[in-house]
């Protein structure tokens, strides 16, 4: 790793330099088969057992396009506003790389099947920035190096490579965006935001299951800066293959700070892929950027085009599901949210948990109580998405039917809910085995009113004397007494009716 630079603050930055950003994201099909081979799709399989000739590049060995592949590469150009290709091909991509049996990738270059579109996202303040979408393209992923022996599994010091071909072939769509200009001091938020919104329309669309951490969606951001926005585009680096949102954000904010240091230096920014580093929240230095003539692209001369019809363009429009953000519309509707509390719950990536607590019984309201308050803060203290804490949305369901029946109390409810992240089973069971149902019986309440009572005679006489303010050490000694488990309400008209 190279050695640490000197940075310039990001708000100096931005103040003095525009940032320009362009994010070329990669999404993984999830088509049962290989892009243009019978190779089985699974991921975490055994290395070099799901390939074959065609995907290993063996001579003689010809393609096949997946059918499957280009239906959901119009879906996704569809879905991101895009013009569709009455006929496309494929061409050579060609570069030696060890994971690319071949010694080229077969992409498609001046002839995508979608173009010129755009996606409008939402920010957290709810502004919404376009994004113009200059093309989106079909491809086949490279498989994957294994480093042994080095540093944080990088090539460096590695005493050998591995190389697992499963990954070989496996479809991909490539969106690329034009340059994103105008987002100024937000360009970071802006990039993560975009991310995001690609990832909630591949699932929307059932084309990949777009886990990032998984690789199934990999984004490189390009930035570069420049003195102005009426300036011409300064030179961009491309940070490769970053796999979270919240590195998406980290990187591009890294990187303006890093160029403003060079070109405050006198320095020039280099045209390079650079690395992102998760644990350091730097980049270094890759290779410099090859530009599209040093790949020697030419016709894939095994393939012919691809010409989807227009008939079936318009049956696959027609059956396009309702986007994410118009669900999230109509969702903040059905649920009554305010617009601060809807974009919290999307900020959170919590839509489709608490739409699936809803679904199970619960109200709008309680769902959102218990995922956007203690179990937000319990992900992340754990440092967890909301999806991964060990309880379902059909518990917290339960969670809320219990607390709406009246059998627990929110604090009765909190210490459930800690059974069930426990592991210690679904609510009505923990509620059973650790005895927190609410005391509704007023015979054992009226034996620690009196209880309470007798132990501070003084309350009792200041209440007596029409100053009510006691009463609430009186109602908060009989709680403590219940273990919680005594209603208030019914308290405080249990101990107003013992003194008259």
């Amino acid at each position: 790793m190279s050695a640490a630079v000197d940075l310039v603050g990001y708000d100096e930055a931005v103040r003095r330099y525009d940032p320009v950003i362009g994010i070329e994201v990669h999404v993984e099909l999830g088509t049962r088969t290989k892009m243009f081979c019978a190779a089985e799709v699974e991921f975490g399989g055994e290395p070099n057992t799901q390939t074959t000739p065609v995907s290993l590049g063996l001579p003689g060995a010809l393609p096949v396009v997946n059918g499957k592949a280009v239906e959901s590469a119009i879906k996704i150009g569809l879905a991101l506003n895009c013009q569709i290709a009455e006929s496309c091909r494929f061409a050579r991509k060609n570069y030696f790389y060890p994971d690319v049996p071949k010694n080229f990738q077969t992409s498609q270059y001046d002839e995508p099947i979608a173009f010129d579109g755009y996606l409008d996202v939402e920010l957290d303040d709810g502004e919404i920035f376009r994004v113009e979408i200059e093309r989106a393209h079909m491809e086949e992923d490279a498989g994957k190096n294994t480093h042994v022996g080095g540093s944080g599994g990088r090539i460096h010091g590695a005493a050998y490579s591995l190389v697992d071909y499963n990954r070989a072939g496996i479809p991909l769509v490539e969106i690329v965006t034009r340059p994103i200009e105008g987002a100024g001091a937000r360009a970071p938020e802006v990039a993560r935001a975009y991310v995001r919104a690609l990832r909630d329309i591949f699932r929307a669309l059932d084309v990949s299951e777009a886990r990032m951490e998984r690789g199934n969606v990999r984004a490189d951001v390009n930035l570069s800066l420049r003195a102005t926005p009426d300036a011409p585009l300064g030179t961009r680096t491309e940070t490769k293959n970053v796999n979270s949102f919240r590195s998406v954000e980290r990187a591009v904010r890294y990187e303006v700070s890093r160029q403003a240091a060079v070109l405050d230096g006198a320095g020039t920014v280099i045209q390079e892929t650079r690395h992102w580093h998760e644990d350091t929240g730097i980049t270094t230095s890759g290779r410099v950027k090859s530009d599209a003539e040093d790949y020697r692209y030419f016709p894939e001369p095994d393939l012919v085009p691809v010409a989807p019809s227009r008939a079936w363009v318009e049956e696959i429009r027609a059956s396009l599901p309702e986007m994410p953000a118009d669900r999230r519309r109509r969702l903040q509707g059905e649920w009554g949210y305010a617009d601060a509390e809807m974009r919290d719950v999307v900020n959170a990536g919590a839509v489709e948990i608490i739409e699936a607590t809803v679904a199970a019984g619960s109200s709008a309201a309680g769902a959102r109580k218990w995922w956007m308050g203690e179990l937000a803060r319990k992900a992340k203290t754990d440092e967890l998405e909301l999806a991964d804490l060990p309880v379902t949305p059909e518990q917290i369901a339960q969670l809320q039917g219990l607390v709406d029946s009246g059998r627990i109390n929110d604090k009765l409810a909190r210490q459930a809910l800690e059974g069930v992240l426990a592991g210690e089973g679904d609510p009505e069971q923990v509620v059973v085995a650790r005895g927190l149902e609410v005391v509704s019986d007023d015979g054992p309440l009226l034996e620690a009113i009196d209880a309470a009572l007798v132990a501070q005679p003084d309350l009792v006489e200041k209440i007596k004397g029409g100053n009510m303010g006691p009463v609430g050490a009186i109602i908060g000694a009989v709680m403590k007494a219940t273990r919680g488990q005594a209603d208030a309400g019914r308290v405080r008209e249990l101990v107003m009716e013992r003194l008259g």
